[in-house]
């Protein structure tokens, strides 16, 4: 059985009327709802898994974005490929998004979306994605929740 390693990205962004939205993508061969992700490695040779996810989202979703944390629990699966039987492990970061357009994604995703909180929970395809999403959301709360001081008060003043 083959091994696989990927990374990518649980990208977020603020919608108009400021509500998180998430980065997902429907894969052109397998039509899952799924996060950008890719081999590492695969373009370069000593390619980390930060310079790896960040090209991957950037290539499958046309939107560059900036890590700010890696999820601790990586997503594993079975997968068969051209009758072989494959193990993949995939790194996953919290990311935000810095700039890009959905619209030039590349030809790996045949649609890329910003979708709300509750259509990611529901709709995801693969159980180890929704898992990672959970992760992520949980990493998010606690990076962007300001941290409140016995006395009631914000840590940030």
């Amino acid at each position: 059985m083959k091994r696989e390693f990927s990374a990518g990205g649980i990208v977020f962004r603020k919608g108009k009327d400021k509500e998180l939205l998430w980065l997902v993508c429907q894969h052109s061969q397998h039509k899952g709802w799924v996060f950008p992700k890719g081999f590492i490695g695969d373009h370069k040779q000593g390619e980390t898994k930060e310079e790896t996810a960040v090209r991957e989202v950037k290539e499958e979703t046309g939107v560059g974005a900036k890590i700010l944390e890696k999820l601790i629990n990586p997503a594993t699966y079975f997968y068969v490929w051209k009758g072989e039987k494959r193990f993949k492990t995939v790194y996953y970061f919290l990311m935000e998004y810095v700039e890009g357009d959905i619209s030039e994604h590349d030809f790996e995703m045949s649609k890329v979306e910003w979708w709300k909180k509750e259509k990611v929970e529901i709709d995801l395809t693969y159980k180890s994605d929704k898992q990672a999403f959970q992760e992520a959301l949980e990493i998010y709360k606690k990076i962007k929740s300001p941290v409140v001081s016995a006395r009631g008060g914000s840590a940030f003043g």
